[in-house]
């Protein structure tokens, strides 16, 4: 862990030097964290410029939905690892067109235990969950929570036909990190992605 922390600090350094701030984006598989990063590119609407790092298990299938929005990505198949890795975000960053002064968004592979660990070089660390998960998770997975910038609930349009309790799960957020910024919103519908855009536009990196 010591070894991946010093490669992380200079990603870090690598990234503030370019003016890009960077988002560690983890959740679990299905929790729309690929439909969230599509959404984010067009409701910015050119406010930041965005390159993405995508990461699985295997495949580049989300690296190829995301190149079809026109914005730089690189895909990182780890393998096996059920998580990204500061080195393998050195290496994706050599080969990447970074916007100066823009947004870098990387795509950790779909888990809620192993990415919380790993420190990658990011500013800032979004949760997804999503509706249908059930809003017992942040008991389940504190960790990955307690570490949280912001919190995404996506898929509220389904809120009616589950048992997802909203009032529940902003209660747990607010006792295990009251600092994290919390947004319920629709990758579907539209809903609620306009004040996550406008959160994403006002990052700076952390000097």
């Amino acid at each position: 862990m010591a070894a991946n922390d010093a490669v992380a600090t200079e990603n870090r350094r690598f990234l503030d030097g370019q003016a890009v701030v960077a988002l560690n984006v983890m959740g679990s598989p299905g929790a729309g964290k690929t439909s969230l990063i599509e959404n984010t590119i067009r409701w910015l609407n050119n406010r930041r410029c965005v390159a993405v790092i995508e990461g699985d298990i295997a495949t580049n299938y989300d690296a190829e939905r995301i190149a079809r929005t026109g914005v730089p990505v690189i895909q990182i198949a780890t393998g096996g690892e059920c998580h990204l890795d500061a080195a393998m975000i050195k290496q994706a960053l050599a080969d990447l067109d970074l916007p100066r002064g823009g947004i870098l968004l990387i795509e950790n592979v779909g888990n809620l235990v192993c990415p919380a660990e790993y420190d990658l070089g990011e500013h800032f660390r979004v949760v997804v969950a999503s509706v249908p998960e059930g809003d017992d998770k942040i008991e389940k997975y504190p960790a990955i929570y307690r570490r949280a910038d912001a919190v995404v609930v996506n898929k509220a349009d389904l809120a009616e036909m589950s048992d997802f309790r909203f009032d529940r799960f902003r209660m747990q957020i607010q006792n295990i990190n009251s600092y994290a910024s919390l947004f319920e919103l629709s990758c579907k519908t539209g809903e609620g992605l306009s004040a996550w855009a406008d959160w994403i536009a006002q990052l700076r990196c952390r000097n």
